[in-house]
């Protein structure tokens, strides 16, 4: 049973009672189950008018602002209820109204408001961003019409079916089966034919697709019911942009083959992608508003699960939080917890090996040339043998050896794309738009966010107090003299109004226009954009930055953060990629199961699943056997209400780590012991995978993540406390830290 839905109906059916002497009278209730009452949108709504047992539907008048519409609605199946999708819905405000036809009832008028909202949105997600360029490309490949000035476009449905190569083909009502066609079994244990209704579309400005089995009736306005397993899946796509465009369509998403088998629906929206943008308030509506469109179309689905990996496990794990009962479980793939969180380590690691990258200029002897030491002072992988974007353009620094860490090869680039102004772009943008536009992260999500003084997004950037490398320092991995060095020339990020455009390899047509005339490092080639940094003088240490005000209240109220939230089942699925040094470090998963603790001390309802990557880089997909044990998972659920998530969690859903070919490693509790609680023994898991970290847990910050600025203590509070190990800083040294650290340091 779909959550939101269960809990709506276990609403209307309290007994609403109005006493008339001793004789109790039941009332009738009337909901909307399609969407909450205030969020319609589209002009249609799906509602259940629940009648006490001795009413019929002919002992009533059901009524939309005065115009009857009882005739939208059917009675269902043993129930005394019946439902429908009522039409013709004003913008704003909508009553609905049942009244008794026999007065000797003495039933007062029930009213239920609805707000109903254009379809092109937005609902809460604030003005419509501007400029917004339209995916005529996308549309046309989807036989869309061209769209209107919101990129809106009529709905188009069409009929596909599985070939036995395993391909899509086109399929017309009534046509003779092709010889090529296939059948599935679906998770009822149904055997149908290969055949899929393809919906598709434009919802809030975004490309949707409804896609779901159709061997039954292939009737265009009227889905079939019959070989759908009455459960929906929820497509969530990654990547990393910053709006201004209606997104890319994915074939692969929109049809995908290991739910539609199994008699799933599934839906995708280029509006729930965030390759198309980041501002999670925006991609929470589009998702409800999607869910809603499915409601009116199908019927309330029994559960919604959701499948996506990175930008869309991230979508699953806030939109889980943000919206109860929009996804009943979820399978997030290469998780983070959150945007925000990753946008502060990510600097931070540009502006520490931008340091190291310094030191070697000026002394290539360096043992800072071993790129394997990297890790100490920034927490993520790094390597002597993988090399760095730049020597592919033969301008790396000859000081430099070669080698790449995790910060070269993902989060050095992500740095510009969320901060810098200047830097983003959208397809076709035309040159007055990419002049005249706030190319960031916090841009896209102004609404939420703010605007400071200077015109600009809010931010919530925030290093003042942060102690790079403390951790290498305390266990002696750097010197006292190198905490120091580090600390004094960090730096921080600019303002967004002092900050220039990008230069090679950001822009990689400058890499190829290399003036020898002028200095290349870095005014030609800067790796870390270090020309956006505030540095050290030399006379004086580099200044750290704080949050604009209100910035991160503002993004923990809009949605923006995980708080944890997050209370239906979950599988985390992780492919271990360190080796590859890919960005999907694999820390992230405890990060989000350490702030599921933090906020009611229960992790019950997350499973933890790693694979592991053979020498050849092969690998299972762990998604589709996820998706069997969430079906029992929720299977459990339904048949043991009276259990908490976790007591319902099947031995197959436990935690676990498996081998590149499938195999089971080892499950169970205690298997990723020795990550959150260093004081248990290894389990077998842990001792498995190599888990990573990052700058700020090197800076003394929980795993969580989720501290974006911290309490300060004095210089000798933390002496006191033993903050820097054996290391007891002279007269001088103490002297340096408060130069540093003029307002205290980090207590975490």
């Amino acid at each position: 049973m779909d959550i939101k839905y269960l809990a709506k109906r276990i609403l209307a059916s309290a007994v609403l009672v109005s006493t008339i002497g001793c004789i109790e009278i039941e009332e009738p209730s009337v909901e909307v189950i399609s969407s909450n009452k205030d969020q319609v949108s589209g002009g249609t709504a799906r509602i259940d008018v629940n009648l006490p047992t001795h009413m019929t539907s002919e002992s009533f008048k059901l009524t939309l602002n005065g115009e009857d519409i009882k005739h939208a609605l059917e009675q269902k199946t043993d129930s005394n209820a019946l439902s429908g999708v009522v039409s013709g819905l004003n913008l704003g405000e909508n009553t609905i109204k049942i009244e008794a036809l026999d007065a000797s009832l003495e039933i007062k008028p029930v009213e239920l408001t609805l707000t109903n909202h254009p379809i092109e949105g937005p609902i809460f997600s604030g003005p419509h961003q501007q400029p917004f360029y339209c995916s005529n490309d996308d549309l046309d490949s989807l036989g869309l019409a061209l769209p209107d000035e919101n990129c809106m476009t009529p709905t188009k449905v069409s009929f596909l079916y599985m070939k036995s190569d395993g391909t899509y083909g086109e399929y017309t009502a009534g046509m003779d089966r092709p010889e090529d066609m296939t059948k599935t079994t679906t998770s009822e244990g149904k055997e149908v034919d290969f055949i899929v209704r393809w919906e598709r579309g434009t919802i809030n400005r975004f490309i949707y697709t409804i896609a779901a089995l159709a061997s039954e009736s292939q009737d265009i306005d009227s889905p079939d019911l019959e070989s759908w397993n009455k459960k929906l899946l929820f497509y969530f796509r990654g990547g990393t942009a910053i709006g201004h465009k209606q997104g890319s369509f994915s074939m692969r998403r929109s049809l995908y083959t290991e739910g539609l088998k199994r008699g799933y629906a599934v839906i995708f929206s280029t509006g729930t992608a965030t390759k198309t943008h980041y501002n999670l308030q925006l991609g929470g509506e589009t998702a409800l508003m999607l869910k809603e469109h499915f409601i009116k179309k199908f019927a309330v689905p029994e559960f919604t699960v959701a499948i996506g990996a990175s930008g869309g496990a991230v979508q699953q794990y806030m939109y889980a939080q943000n919206h109860k009962g929009l996804l009943d479980a979820i399978i997030p793939a290469m998780s983070y917890p959150d945007m925000v969180s990753q946008s502060y380590t990510a600097a931070d690691c540009s502006l520490i090996e931008n340091w190291i990258d310094s030191k070697l200029m000026t002394d290539p002897d360096s043992h800072w040339k071993d790129w394997t030491r990297r890790t100490l002072v920034t927490g993520f992988n790094a390597s002597n043998e993988i090399s760095r974007q730049v020597y592919a353009y033969g301008l790396s620094h000859p000081n430099i050896p070669n080698g790449a860490s995790e910060c070269t090869e993902n989060w050095a680039s992500l740095v510009p794309l969320v901060f810098n102004p200047l830097y983003g772009t959208a397809a076709g943008v035309s040159p007055e738009d990419q002049a005249s536009t706030e190319w960031t992260h916090f841009a896209d999500a102004k609404h939420v966010y703010g605007v400071g003084d200077d015109g600009y997004a809010n931010r919530i950037w925030d290093n003042v107090g942060v102690q790079y490398g403390l951790s290498a320092l305390v266990n002696n991995h750097i010197t006292p003299e190198e905490f120091l060095d580090l600390n004094y020339n960090a730096g921080t990020l600019k303002q967004e109004s002092d900050m220039i455009q990008e230069g090679c390899p950001y822009i990689i047509e400058n890499c190829f226009a290399i003036d020898p005339t002028k200095p290349i490092w870095p005014q030609q080639v800067d790796i870390w954009g270090a020309r956006n940094f505030l540095l050290s003088d030399g006379d004086k240490p580099a200044p750290r930055a704080s949050a604009d005000p209100g910035a991160i209240e503002n993004a923990i109220a809009g949605g923006m953060v995980n708080r944890g939230d997050i209370q239906i089942p979950t599988i985390d699925v992780r492919i271990n990629l360190e080796h590859k040094l890919d960005m999907h470090n694999t820390h992230q998963s405890f990060a989000t199961r350490q702030r599921l603790i933090n906020f009611d001390g229960d992790a019950s309802n997350q499973s933890i699943w790693f694979v592991a990557v053979s020498d050849s880089d092969a690998y299972i997909d762990p998604i589709p056997v996820a998706l069997d044990a969430m079906y029992e998972w929720m299977e459990n659920i339904s048949s043991n209400p009276d259990k908490t998530v976790g007591e319902n969690r099947p031995l197959k859903a436990l935690d676990t780590c498996f081998d590149p070919t499938g195999e089971v490693v080892a499950t169970g509790s205690t298997v990723w012991d020795g990550i959150l609680d260093k004081n248990k023994t290894n389990g077998a898991c842990t001792q498995a995978h190599n888990i990573f970290s990052n700058t700020r847990m090197v800076a003394g910050s929980s795993i969580a993540g989720d501290t974006f600025q911290c309490s300060l203590q004095s210089i000798e509070s933390a002496i006191s406390a033993g903050a820097y190990g054996n290391w007891e800083p002279s007269i001088d040294q103490i002297s340096t830290l408060k130069s540093i650290f003029p307002t205290g340091v980090c207590k975490y």
